[in-house]
């Protein structure tokens, strides 16, 4: 029998779906009494919850976690996330001093899988293909104040061809409307100001539950009326399945904010392709001009892979136009990354890491130019800010609803309410302004 654990660390990598798993299980074990702590050497039970998208993520869990084991203390350690759900039991092969795996579906088993591995002192998994519904998300301990995660559907059915997603979080599963609706008044009432809705493809809500008949934009009106959330925002929308009648509700609800994460992947049809991606270059102007005309101040951002195999430069420089023409606000820049599992691990991934790096780091620095000539742009113009907590200079820091970052001097009382700020400078990727007295 192992030593009944008293505190608990947790280190979460990945998406901002894993950040809220990490917040409902941080619910749970503070539910059954442990203390959380912030250094993983005073943990007796310490959490790795994991991502797989990238071979780095991977690694650097493995890294530190072997690390972990050349220590003298004894701790339970567990890995959950999509690194427990895509390597499972070789988890326990590659790294002895782990104690129990969970799986992305699994985490309400928290508990049971933490009492059997007290009382047995044996190494326990649990990695189910089928997601819970009736998931508790009630039982999340939120670190943030006045912003908060809250996920509407889990999963995705796209497979696209480099993606683990769908092999490690299972297929497509909408929550309940009534389920949203219920946590987000509850936030509201705990003097939360901002929602983040998320799902690895939010635009697919409710159409797995047909006899719902209740939409993504259908959810959204719903939650436009809660009294005291003033924002909400919602991550990621795949281009395929954004409607009209979404764009139709950024423009008319109050509360939802002018920025839409629409990630392109890539600038060449060829490669779109290779990547199942579902639509053409072509498509995908045509859905953010419509966009643009409907919501004239809506705010993009985008993920990009460079060096898929086989991209040629000519199709780089696809990527770059595609950059030139979109002006993004926001991009989550990578170089591909080889998945095992994945429809991609069949081609050779033939494109020097070199060769990757030198594209990534040219795409990035038209992404910074463009986005400087953006921020030189805003200069001289009031925004709305959620002003989040001071900085480290002691200035009041936070979001525009395009989520820009400003910072801004000010009282202490300014925090958790919504400000008109006048920008008059920036300092690298920072607006910085002066608050407007209402």
């Amino acid at each position: 029998m192992t030593t009944k654990p008293k505190t608990f660390f947790v280190r979460t990598y990945g998406c901002q779906m894993n950040e809220l798993d990490s917040e409902i299980m941080v619910g749970q074990l503070e539910k059954r009494g442990l203390k959380r702590v912030h250094d993983e050497s005073e943990g007796d039970v310490l959490l790795f919850n994991t991502c797989s998208i990238r071979d780095l993520a991977e690694r650097k869990v493995m890294g530190k976690i072997g690390q972990i084991g050349r220590s003298k203390k004894k701790q339970i350690i567990g890995i959950t996330g999509c690194m427990a759900m895509a390597k499972k039991e070789s988890l326990f092969r590659k790294l002895p001093n782990v104690d129990f795996v969970i799986g992305t579906n699994n985490i309400t088993d928290l508990d049971l899988i933490l009492d059997q591995v007290i009382e047995t002192g044996e190494k326990q998994i649990k990695t189910d293909d089928q997601f819970e519904e009736n998931l508790n998300y009630l039982v999340a301990k939120r670190d943030d104040k006045y912003k908060a995660h809250v996920s509407i559907i889990r999963g995705c059915d796209k497979f696209c061809t480099y993606c683990v997603v769908p092999y490690t979080r299972g297929q497509e599963v909408s929550r309940p409307p009534e389920d949203i609706e219920r946590e987000c008044r509850l936030l509201a009432e705990q003097g939360y100001k901002e929602i983040t809705l998320l799902g690895q493809n939010v635009n697919s809500y409710g159409k797995d539950k047909p006899e719902w008949r209740e939409l993504f934009h259908d959810l959204l009106y719903r939650l436009d009326n809660i009294e005291g959330i003033e924002r909400i925002r919602f991550m990621t929308s795949h281009p395929i399945d954004i409607t009209v009648d979404l764009m139709q509700a950024i423009r008319d609800l109050p509360s939802l904010c002018e920025f839409v994460h629409f990630p392109i992947q890539a600038g060449s049809n060829r490669i779109l392709k290779k990547m199942h991606r579902i639509y053409t270059k072509e498509q995908y102007f045509e859905k953010v001009a419509l966009l643009k005309e409907i919501v004239p101040n809506v705010a993009l951002g985008t993920d990009i892979i460079v060096g898929f195999p086989t991209e040629t430069e000519e199709e780089f420089e696809e990527t770059l136009e595609v950059f030139r023409q979109i002006r993004y606000s926001v991009a989550f820049l990578y170089t591909y990354s080889p998945r095992k599992g994945t429809p991609a691990m069949r081609w050779k991934d033939d494109i020097p890491e070199q060769i990757k790096e030198e594209r990534l780091q040219r795409l990035m620095a038209l992404h910074e130019s463009l986005c400087a000539e953006e921020r030189q742009e805003l200069l001289g113009k009031e925004v709305e800010v959620l002003v989040e907590r001071r900085n480290r200079d002691g200035q009041l820091k936070g979001r525009t609803r395009c989520w820009k970052k400003v910072i801004f001097p000010g009282e202490e009382s300014l925090i958790g309410t919504l400000q008109t700020v006048k920008l008059h400078s920036f300092n690298h990727q920072t607006l910085i302004g002066e608050v407007i007295p209402k």
